[in-house]
């Protein structure tokens, strides 16, 4: 299932940098600055139908106006009945045979572009992730590797001369979500026991923002996304240290023994460690990552530890629990936490 459809934060970003786009920084969910095929292709379609519409209004809008001032009542005018036209076969035709004209074109305009977005084939050279919607998180697991990680995907450019597509393949762990990165694709739905899939293929680096674009409980809004775009030496260099298991120094040996002593192994993995739960996020390489909560907060130190303290101080209504840590074993936790690079 994919459609298309915005949101009102995104709109009135998009429809700003439209109206004056001298003045206006490119904004990472901007609708009308695509940078990858299928979102290109979404757009050009998304022209062509405000094209063809626009003209049917301003035809309308131009015969109704003609008919007004054409055939207003003149002060001389009589009472009489107007002369009365009983049918016109030639107008019949022309507004039954326009409207399915207009119809088809559009139609075969849109399944060609659909077509070509959900029968595309991973060339060789593809990126291929698992991407697991949960409440309120996203998960990511790259084919051919050990790496999982959580709320940031990070893929190479492709070169539209050799191009290197990353292909999702879009699952739900709960409930319905939906993954929509604006200048990337188009909104594609998360459907438990329903295996989707979407593809991107970025033609610039840089950073794309977008979020879970299908209500999924309390915590939907900031169920964000964030796709990092590397050139291909970056992204290699990221997935190699991605794939090591977590390193920490003695000295905060007291932290990771606290961290392994409470419920947080139940929950998180943090490879090389007896941590193993799978229902929250790998911590494996936590500090690598610019946000916790999926874009809730800033990764920093300070908002770390107030998140481990109790994560619905930054991110209400979230699944993790507050684990009632003296600020002694907060305190070691954090550390520990910080070594995870």
């Amino acid at each position: 299932m994919r459609i298309i459809k915005n949101t009102v934060p995104i709109f009135y970003t998009a429809a700003a940098a439209w109206a004056n786009p001298a003045s206006q920084p490119l904004s990472p969910t901007n609708i009308f600055a695509p940078a990858s095929t299928p979102a290109d292709n979404i757009s050009a379609l998304s022209f062509l139908v405000l094209a063809v519409t626009g003209a049917i209004f301003l035809t309308v809008l131009c015969l109704l106006s003609y008919a007004i001032v054409r055939f207003r009542e003149k002060p001389t005018s009589g009472l009489g009945e107007p002369a009365q036209v009983y049918g016109s076969t030639q107008v019949e035709l022309a507004w039954t045979v326009i409207p399915v004209l207009v119809i088809v074109v559009l139609f075969l305009a849109t399944v060609r572009v659909i077509a070509s977005i959900q029968n595309a084939t991973p060339p060789p050279g593809a990126v291929e992730v698992s991407v697991i919607g949960h409440q309120y998180w996203w998960e990511y697991h790259y084919a051919h590797s050990n790496v999982v990680t959580a709320n940031e995907l990070h893929v190479p450019v492709s070169n539209p001369a050799h191009p290197t597509p990353t292909f999702l393949t879009l699952l739900s762990a709960d409930t319905d979500h939906s993954f929509w990165v604006p200048r990337l694709a188009g909104k594609t739905d998360l459907i438990p026991n329903h295996p989707n899939s979407t593809w991107i293929d970025p033609h610039e680096t840089g950073l794309y923002l977008g979020q879970c674009a299908q209500y999924c409980g309390v915590e939907h809004a900031k169920m964000l996304l964030r796709v990092y775009v590397q050139t291909r030496d970056q992204f290699d260099h990221w997935l190699a240290q991605q794939s090591r298991p977590a390193v920490a120094s003695d000295a905060v040996d007291a932290g990771r023994r606290t961290f392994e002593s409470i419920a947080c192994v139940n929950c998180h993995t943090i490879r090389g460690t007896a941590a193993v739960g799978k229902f929250g996020p790998d911590l494996t390489h936590l500090m690598s990552r610019d946000t916790i909560g999926a874009g809730a907060a800033l990764n920093t130190p300070a908002n770390l530890r107030r998140w481990i303290q109790n994560p619905n101080a930054l991110k209400p209504g979230c699944l993790m629990p507050a684990m009632g840590l003296s600020d002694s074993q907060l305190d070691a936790v954090t550390a520990y936490m910080e070594t995870l690079r």
